[in-house]
């Protein structure tokens, strides 16, 4: 299980679909219906961004048209509990998997050019996520685990005019729901982790594939016009190396180590992101607590280098990791299991 707190510095980019001019014209309902449709994409979107534990917070920064920053911040995680059990007669061991998070997605775009130049439109989104499933271990190395979480989320607009466009205009489309609207939505989250683990004397590499479809949808909105309804899926390969160092500090030995991924993005998420993939480098340095603090194997400090199609920059926080359990072997024939 790893925990992470994720209040970090990235340069991103934002669709300029995300941030409509209300002042442009008197939206005819052609333009006013393409307008929701990209309020629903870019509703969805900061709502995975914020909700889901698996994707990176940061500042993204969009410059263009628009200069747009959002700043996201998160804790949250996943992890399997307790002990591996047996799974009836067959050789496989399972456990339980929990996985959630908290998260905040603060945006501002200042509009540069056009009618409304020098207006500025701000978004706040929250999002909290809990979910569970279970891990398959195979074999000692190999394990599958299935899981499906709920996100909660709640995203709010507010705009600032500016430039010479006419006030009408401006009150035509806060009436139509286009701007200073809030919306509140759930999404469903089913997801497969496959993992496998090499062990090299005490260096541990892990490699895993993460493939999510996300589902969002309105609870509620503060137009009846405005809702939303779409689909994206994420595709997360990773592998992960744990060293430890033989040193000691405060009777903790010292580890180090990170992993490096890859997250391809399809659906609504992308165009609401403006990006396809993202690509991630972690590294960290942790104290290790196993058999000396309740199911912590180790806490530190951990930063990544974010680099995607149209953004680079990094993040930092904490790194907490819980004990992993291995599988269990396979049954004894219920013979021995009297003997014993």
């Amino acid at each position: 299980m790893r925990s992470s707190v994720r209040a970090a510095a990235a340069t991103g980019l934002v669709s300029a679909g995300l941030l409509p001019d209300p002042g442009a014209c008197r939206f005819p309902p052609g333009q006013a219906s393409v307008l929701r449709n990209t309020i629903s994409t870019s509703v969805e979107a900061l709502t995975i961004l914020g909700g889901d534990f698996a994707l990176a917070g940061g500042e993204y920064r969009f410059t263009g048209t628009t200069n747009t920053e959002l700043n996201v911040s998160k804790f949250g995680g996943s992890g399997d509990v307790g002990d591996p059990r047996g799974l009836g007669d067959v050789d496989i061991g399972w456990q339980p998997r929990l996985q959630g998070n908290t998260g905040f997605v603060d945006a501002t775009s200042d509009i540069r050019s056009g009618p409304q130049k020098g207006g500025a439109s701000r978004f706040k989104s929250f999002g909290i996520e809990f979910g569970m499933g279970a891990r398959f271990w195979l074999s000692d190395s190999l394990s599958l685990a299935p899981t499906f979480t709920g996100i909660y989320g709640h995203t709010s607009n507010e705009y600032v005019p500016g430039g010479t466009s006419p006030q009408t205009n401006l009150t035509q489309a806060s009436r139509m729901g286009l701007v200073g609207w809030s919306e509140s939505t759930w999404t469903a989250r089913p997801a497969l982790n496959v993992q496998y683990l090499v062990n090299r004397v005490r260096t541990v590499i892990t490699l895993s594939s993460d493939a999510t479809f996300f589902h969002t949808g309105s609870f509620s909105s503060s137009n009846s016009k405005d809702f939303v309804n779409g689909d994206s899926a994420s595709l997360v390969n990773k592998i992960d190396v744990d060293i430890p160092l033989g040193w000691h500090l405060c009777g903790h030995e010292l580890r180090t180590g990170g992993y490096f991924s890859r997250t391809d993005l399809f659906g609504d998420v992308t165009v609401g992101l403006d990006t396809e993939h993202l690509y991630e480098a972690h590294g960290r340095v942790v104290l290790d607590f196993l058999n000396q603090l309740w199911k912590v194997q180790w806490m530190g400090v951990g930063g990544s280098y974010l680099r995607g199609a149209n953004f680079r920059g990094w993040t930092a926080g904490a790194d907490v990791q819980f004990r992993p359990e291995r599988r269990p072997r396979r049954r004894a024939p219920r013979d021995e299991w009297c003997q014993g």
